[in-house]
């Protein structure tokens, strides 16, 4: 059995957050991954010379994150061109009229979240009666909270909406490689689940398939849904483990195509919308950065369906939409690159976190520690920053100075 004062369980953002700040005050730290590489949903993929984040990419609320100083340090330079997802390139499918109407809606909608929210926090009851425009606000939700209006408690999409800020910033060398860059000379253990944790004893006992280990403390940041689904068998946290469950992870996933030719013809970071009618659709990307690629995002059930298709089913959809957009042309001209399905990710299971209606409170019994040895961290633990790199982070940073006491 090997012994180690602090073991980290889970190799993404937090884990890596809580195993470097561990490290730095001199702890005996082990990080360990059920995975084979870490960074969790911070993945950075190099294809053809291009550093293409298929997780996280933007660098949300950047006059409060963290990661914007970690690049600084770590010698990764940022890109500060804002996104343009309220814009329509040239109002291609999503006329001008047709966008006021739209943000009108949703002007509307979280209007009555906040002033006259219906009860029973279930936000999709404050849907505007009458517009026409109910799917694209659930198309949106699907983006920003990976889950449609009807599964998402008002109190948490507010907390969330309180603390953002529209500054969003990139990376050019990839959000991912910026995360796994902090865990530079860490210790740790790749492709090793956690199986069990015991806490009967003075020291923790801790199961996996290489080994058994003996740890002081612990810090878990895995996911809710693999939580939730009981992956690890934690005896004494039920509350705990329902907290996770009334934390699921919605879909929201990515997908890179390579533009073969006429890549002048598209506005660099440029924004399209696949079909504002439709819940099942893509927001593109054009050519980010500058590069020949557009990217693709789905989110909630258009994940949930990109999924099922595979990648190369949800590239064939993504060319379509384009195409109906920027004309046939494009059909021979745009081929997949690389993609993601978190969904299908074992030790992950899914996107981001959001609360079922009624369970915003949740996520401070996920951040609350049963036994004092173990604590939980992760991006579902932080009450205005969840579903975010730098809520992750700064939950696992806290997780571990509270450690260190």
């Amino acid at each position: 059995m090997r012994d180690v004062d602090v073991l980290v369980i889970g190799g993404g953002a937090a884990g890596i957050g809580a195993a470097r700040t561990l490290a730095d005050a001199g702890v005996d730290v082990l990080l360990i991954e059920a995975d084979a590489r870490l960074g969790g949903r911070a993945r950075t993929e190099h294809i053809a010379g291009m550093a293409l984040d298929i997780g996280a990419g933007w660098l949300h609320s950047a006059e409060h994150n963290p990661w914007v100083e970690l690049a600084a340090l770590h010698g990764f330079a940022i890109d500060r061109t804002l996104p343009r997802w309220r814009e329509q390139w040239r109002q291609l499918g999503f006329s001008k009229a047709e966008q006021k109407a739209a943000a009108k809606a949703f002007g509307d909608f979280e209007a009555r979240l906040r002033l006259d929210p219906p009860p029973g926090d279930r936000a999709g009851a404050a849907l505007p009666p009458g517009t026409s425009w109910s799917s694209w606000i659930d198309t949106i939700s699907g983006f920003v909270n990976g889950t449609a209006t009807t599964k998402l408690s008002i109190a948490d999409y507010l907390a969330y909406d309180d603390a953002a800020t529209e500054t969003d910033w990139r990376v050019p060398a990839g959000y991912g490689a910026l995360v796994t860059a902090l865990a530079a000379g860490l210790r740790t253990a790749l492709a090793t689940p956690v199986t069990a944790l015991d806490r009967s004893g003075t020291r923790l006992t801790i199961e996996t398939p290489r080994g058994t280990l003996s740890a002081g403390s612990a810090i878990l940041t895995i996911s809710t849904d693999v939580l939730a689904r009981g992956a690890i068998s934690l005896t004494g946290h039920d509350e705990i483990l329902h907290a996770a469950a009334a934390l699921p992870l919605g879909l929201a996933d990515k997908l890179f195509l390579a533009i073969g030719q006429g890549e002048d013809e598209l506005e660099p970071n440029a924004h399209l919308l696949g079909d504002p009618r439709n819940a099942i659709t893509g927001t593109y990307t054009l050519r980010p950065f500058g590069r020949p690629v557009i990217e693709c995002m789905f989110g909630g059930e258009g994940a949930r369906e990109m999924a099922e298709r595979g990648l190369q089913g949800a590239a064939d959809f993504a060319v379509e939409e384009l195409c109906a957009l920027l004309g046939g042309q494009w059909r021979r001209r745009l081929t997949l690159l690389a993609g993601s399905a978190w969904s299908r990710e074992t030790h992950i299971l899914g996107g981001y976190s959001h609360a079922l209606p009624g369970r915003a409170d949740a996520r401070a019994v996920l951040s609350t520690p049963i036994d004092p040895r173990i604590r939980f961290a992760g991006e579902a633990c932080s009450r205005t920053e969840f579903s975010t790199v730098h809520g992750a982070y700064k939950s696992g940073v806290a997780a571990a100075r509270a450690l260190i006491g």
